[in-house]
């Protein structure tokens, strides 16, 4: 039965990964198979290979024909080399223990350029999102210099406008002011004008008020003097006619 290493799919479209599988050849891809080798992920950078080296080395041996990929995976790991190594101590060519000795050198050297890559990557990666990440903080730099510099003519325009609407009401204030101080002005000269006739008429009505008041004066005084005769003159009035009626009383007691 001739038998192939090959790739079974699974996973979800667009995120597949793989397992590695001896199958019969004459079998569906994604069929039936004889062993699982292991898996193949190559979604991540750098892929994921895990592949049980003993069992391929053993299919490999039993003749079992890789696909193409399958074959870069193999060699990848290793198997392919060991199995040249095998064939070579078969033949003569050299010693097991040059052998492994060979396929130890081949094993470091082979994590050297792997653990080499993943370094690289990492590295690559993390100046990436260093990269990145200044270049984002650049360009909000950029956009808050934007900002300030509109805010700023912003604010300059709103002060030139306040400035103006101040240097605009400074003359209508002072115009205001100048017109009290001018009706201020006006009115101590009107003043002083109605205060001269005033004192002109006070002075025309304050002679004559003396002179009325000289000539009242005796007439003030004689009046109290009539006043005090008419009373005497009506007090005496009384007495006489008492004494009147008190005479015929005292002639009717002397008739009797």
């Amino acid at each position: 039965m001739p038998t192939k290493i090959r790739l079974q799919r699974h996973g979800k479209k667009r995120y597949a990964y793989y397992h590695v599988v001896v199958a019969d050849a004459r079998a569906p891809r994604d069929g039936k198979f004889i062993e699982k080798l292991g898996t193949y992920n190559p979604n991540n950078d750098p892929a994921i290979i895990d592949i049980n080296f003993d069992r391929a080395l053993y299919w490999v041996k039993e003749g079992a024909q890789p696909s193409d990929t399958c074959r870069s995976l193999l060699s990848y790991r290793g198997v392919m080399h060991k199995d040249h190594l095998d064939r070579g101590v078969l033949k003569g060519a050299l010693t097991q223990d040059q052998a492994d000795k060979k396929f130890e050198a081949w094993l470091k050297e082979k994590e050297a350029k792997i653990n080499s890559k993943k370094e690289n990557l990492s590295k690559a990666s993390s100046d990436a999102e260093k990269a990145r990440l200044a270049a984002e903080k650049a360009a909000n730099d950029k956009k808050a210099a934007a900002i300030l510099a509109k805010t700023s003519e912003l604010a300059a325009a709103a002060e030139a406008e306040t400035a103006e609407a101040a240097s605009e009401e400074t003359p209508a204030v002072e115009g205001t002011e100048a017109t009290p101080a001018a009706e201020n002005a006006e009115v101590p000269a009107t003043e002083e004008n109605t205060e001269e006739p005033a004192a002109e008429v006070k002075e025309e009505t304050t002679a004559p008020e003396k002179e009325e008041a000289k000539e009242e004066t005796p007439v003030a005084e004689a009046a109290p003097e009539k006043e005090e005769a008419k009373e005497e003159e009506k007090a005496e009035e009384p007495v006489a006619e008492a004494k009147e009626e008190e005479a015929p009383a005292e002639e009717e007691k002397k008739a009797e």
